[in-house]
């Protein structure tokens, strides 16, 4: 999130719309977006024009690089995107306003929506070994996977995870949203996007649907809700969907994903044991399911 001083004001903002064809709004007509978890304002505004709703977001990472590069054709599993400009040194994009909601909430035809995007896009981009050097590379995921793997702290998990490296280099490989949580899909009751594109690329197919399904919990006061049963769901609905008709068997798509779940739980072990966090109640949950996965790894 931008600190204060950097906040760009209304009229500044108005300015970037200018320059991206929507001038003449009055200052009522655009709205910063507010966290949930502690109010603040998000770099991200609603645009409430006289045609259409839109979002306006100051871009990070390689977002507007994978806007143009993947997604030119008006693909609906993403928003639409409207254009792009830079003002004093920060780049800025406009996408259509998609009215959905999030998944951390898990209900099952939502679910359905997000994983028929995810393998209506992942069809689409099977295997484009053309694309595999843009954005996010397969060399440049690796060397945050290195980093985590450095501090698992057991040698068991150490093993398990030298098994993970090894398939996340043989897996094949589609567009992958690497930072697919459940706040980063938004659907409605007849169509879901992927959002907050910082980080994708051409990049083992797994690792989007892993991330999507690894961190909810039974508990629905949790922040990500998500029940065994809608879990086993996903993971049948996905395989016919997409790995099925690659020629996958469901065995090999199995230990695929028992790999890439295991990636995702060792995420809050590097944390706890990088930043002296293990007291966190997430540090020993991440750690009884590792261990367990480790067990059928190795």
């Amino acid at each position: 999130m931008m600190a204060e001083k950097q906040k760009p004001t209304i009229s500044e903002i108005k300015t970037i719309l200018a320059r991206l064809g929507i001038p003449g709004l009055d200052d009522s007509s655009v709205r910063a977006f507010v966290s949930e978890e502690d109010q603040n304002e998000y770099a991200v505004w609603l645009v409430d024009t006289v045609d259409a709703k839109c979002v306006l977001k100051q871009a990070k990472a390689y977002e507007i690089d994978v806007y143009r590069c993947f997604f030119n054709g008006g693909q609906r599993y993403v928003p639409s995107f409207l254009g792009a400009c830079d003002m004093d040194g920060r780049a800025y994009f406009l996408t259509e306003f998609f009215p959905g909601k999030d998944l951390r909430i898990c209900d099952r035809k939502r679910l359905t929506l997000v994983l028929d995007a995810l393998a209506e896009m992942q069809n689409e981009f099977w295997q484009r070994s053309e694309l595999y050097d843009s954005c996010v590379t397969l060399e440049k995921a690796m060397k945050g996977i290195r980093i985590r793997g450095r501090y698992l702290g057991s040698e068991k998990l150490e093993k398990a995870y030298r098994k993970f490296e090894l398939a996340y280099r043989e897996t094949p490989r589609s567009l992958c949203h690497d930072d697919l949580l459940p706040i980063n899909v938004l659907a409605n009751d007849e169509r879901a996007v992927l959002i907050d594109w910082e980080y994708g690329g051409v990049l083992p197919y797994m690792s989007s649907f892993a991330r999507l399904i690894a961190h909810g919990r039974e508990d629905s006061d949790y922040y990500f809700h998500m029940t065994s049963e809608d879990r086993s769901y996903a993971k049948a609905y996905f395989y016919e969907a997409l790995a099925k008709k690659h020629g996958i068997t469901w065995e090999t798509f199995n230990q695929t994903l028992d790999c890439f779940l295991f990636y995702e739980y060792c995420e809050w072990i590097m944390i706890g044991n990088r930043y002296d966090a293990r007291d966190d109640e997430r540090y020993g949950y991440y750690m009884r399911l590792a261990e367990q996965l480790a067990e059928r790894l190795i």
